[in-house]
């Protein structure tokens, strides 16, 4: 006869598909109570196929103690048994509800057999469909990971190349109202504040030429007159 307290609608139950795949939880926030979760469904899990495989080894040691319960019986029992009085006689017991007792008995154990194959498989399936999932989760979130670097490194890239663009143009205009204002003043400064000064007259035929060198209070004036080579 199956024990009590243990059917075969409680072991689909138990060991059902629906409470076997645990989706997890994408988000980063409940990843530790997800696996807190997991350790305890593993755990519970195996204390179960455990009391299972106790069962089954108590009900193959009560069938092998009965076995040899019934071969010593049949050993003791003499071939031709002495005749003594006979004694009182005692209703003949049923076979029919014996023979239903021991039928019963035998698929009750075939049944728990068949239970504890199914619940050791099922669980096999679900350890391995979780291992299958962290790992794609796994994967997922390096893609993500790598992904999201290379779009940040593409973009400070960008932004940095814009703002080379934006200073380099800021620098050269900069750059060129210094050289034309450095232009601008040195030859305002040449003009009228330099030590010289001179101006020149050209014609056809000769250059005149006059310079004024300041020499602290004294003027030096130079003068002179460049006549151009003639050819007939």
């Amino acid at each position: 006869m199956a024990p009590s307290g243990f059917s075969v609608t409680k072991s689909r139950h138990r060991w059902g598909p629906a409470s076997a795949v645990a989706t997890p939880d994408p988000s980063p926030d409940c990843e530790l109570e997800a696996l807190k979760s997991r350790r305890r469904q593993e755990s519970s899990q195996r204390y179960k196929v455990d009391q299972l495989q106790d069962m089954a080894k108590k009900d193959n040691d009560e069938t092998i103690l009965t076995k040899q319960k019934q071969k010593k019986e049949r050993k003791k029992a003499p071939e031709h048994p002495p005749q003594l009085s006979p004694p009182e006689q005692k209703p003949p017991p049923n076979k029919a509800v014996a023979a239903t007792k021991i039928q019963a008995w035998w698929r009750g154990t075939l049944v728990r057999r068949t239970l504890l194959h199914a619940a050791l498989r099922a669980w096999i399936i679900q350890c391995w469909w979780r291992q299958t999932l962290a790992r794609l989760l796994t994967k997922k979130r390096r893609a993500a990971l790598d992904t999201y670097a290379r779009q940040t490194w593409a973009a400070s890239r960008l932004q940095a190349w814009v703002r080379m663009w934006r200073i380099r143009r800021c620098y050269c205009r900069l750059l060129n109202a210094v050289r034309i204002i450095q232009v601008t003043w040195r030859w305002h400064n040449c003009h009228t504040r330099g030590p010289f000064r001179g101006s020149y007259e050209l014609t056809a035929t000769h250059l005149r030429l006059q310079l004024d060198i300041f020499l602290g209070s004294q003027i030096c004036r130079i003068t002179d007159c460049i006549p151009f080579p003639i050819k007939n």
